[in-house]
C-alpha cells in the first residue's frame, strides 16, 4: 500500500523536520540570554529553514533541478542544526536531547537524500 503525497506537509521528512523544530525551540527557551543571539538564533532559524526549503522545494516540481537544488539547501540546513547541537551540548544546554535529535537529523538527511536521487519520480507532471 502506498501513501499518496498531494501536500508538502504530507511528506515524512517535512513533518520529522517540522517536529523537530518545535522540540528545538521548546528546548531553547531555558538556555541563557547571553546565547540569544548567537546559537539560540542560530539553531532555531537552520531547524527551521529545513521545513522552509523542504516546502519550497515541492512547488518547484516542474523542474527537477530546482527541486534537487531545494532539497539540498534543507540538507544544508539540516547537517548546520547537527552543528549547532553538537555546540549546545558542548556547553551543558542539551544532554541526551542533543543525541537523539541528531539521529532524527540524520534520518531527516537520508530521507532528503532518497528524494534527491529519485527527484525524477517527484517531479512528473501530467500532461
Amino acid at each position: 500500500m502506498s501513501i499518496v503525497v498531494s501536500d508538502f506537509k504530507d511528506l515524512r521528512v517535512y513533518r520529522d523536520a517540522f517536529d523537530c523544530a518545535n522540540e528545538i525551540f521548546r528546548l531553547s527557551m531555558s538556555w541563557p540570554l547571553n546565547e540569544q543571539y548567537a546559537i539560540t538564533d542560530q539553531i532555531r532559524r537552520s531547524s527551521r529553514s529545513v521545513c522552509a526549503n523542504i516546502g519550497e522545494a515541492w512547488f518547484k516540481r516542474d523542474y527537477p533541478k530546482y527541486f534537487s537544488s531545494k532539497l539540498s539547501d534543507a540538507l544544508s540546513e539540516a547537517s548546520e542544526t547537527i552543528v549547532w547541537l553538537d555546540f549546545a551540548s558542548e556547553y551543558g544546554y542539551l544532554s541526551t536531547e542533543a543525541e537523539e535529535l541528531e539521529t532524527r537529523y540524520r534520518r531527516i538527511i537520508g530521507g532528503l537524500v532518497k528524494m534527491m536521487v529519485n527527484a525524477d519520480q517527484w517531479c512528473q507532471t501530467t500532461q
